[in-house]
């Protein structure tokens, strides 16, 4: 365990659940940063496009971004660092983007490295299949979604290939285009 004083690296996995096979990310990022810019980090990954609002749940407590015309017990996320609520090896908290869809992501500390490493962060290491679509549905609608464009006999096919633009290869995951978008944060 390292104190929450000292800069060092996480290696987390986040993982989106009620999607199979998994969509999911491994990411290095600096444990300093407040969870507004993971939050920036976790849309790139898996290619969100933050058009939705979003929450950290952590032992019971909330953290995203507070709305005056909504009052309740939820922390503002830019005040609060990564190494406040992820503190400990397989220390783990929830990420919800989307309320509609309800995209939920279990993120998990795997590992704190040493900053003397020399890695660049943040960075995408590793991951497998594409994010589903905005506004597909969540997870239910996004198993309906791929029924039906993979099933050119399926009853909406043409329509959900029109609505997706094409194709959509739910295999397909691009480690060195997730990491030179990250290059800007």
């Amino acid at each position: 365990m390292h104190k929450p004083s000292e800069s060092v690296i996480y290696q987390v996995k986040a993982t989106l659940t009620e999607v199979r096979p998994p969509v999911w990310r491994r990411l290095l990022v600096p444990s300093s940063i407040s969870l507004r810019k993971f939050h920036d980090i976790l849309q790139i990954a898996f290619g969100w496009t933050d058009s939705h609002l979003h929450e950290f749940k952590v032992r019971g407590q909330s953290y995203g971004i507070p709305h005056s015309e909504y009052p309740n017990s939820t922390r503002n996320e830019a005040r609060v660092r990564l190494d406040r609520v992820l503190v400990k090896h397989k220390d783990s908290m929830v990420y919800e983007y989307d309320f509609g869809d309800s995209w939920v992501h279990k993120i998990t500390l795997e590992k704190v490295l040493s900053v003397a490493s020399g890695v660049r962060v943040p960075r995408c290491i590793g991951g497998a299949r594409a994010c589903p679509p905005e506004d597909c549905g969540g997870p239910v609608g996004y198993a309906e979604l791929l029924k039906a464009i993979q099933d050119p006999f399926h009853p909406e096919h043409e329509d959900m290939v029109a609505w997706v633009g094409g194709d959509l290869d739910p295999n397909w995951f691009e480690l060195a285009e997730v990491n030179e978008e990250l290059a800007g944060k």
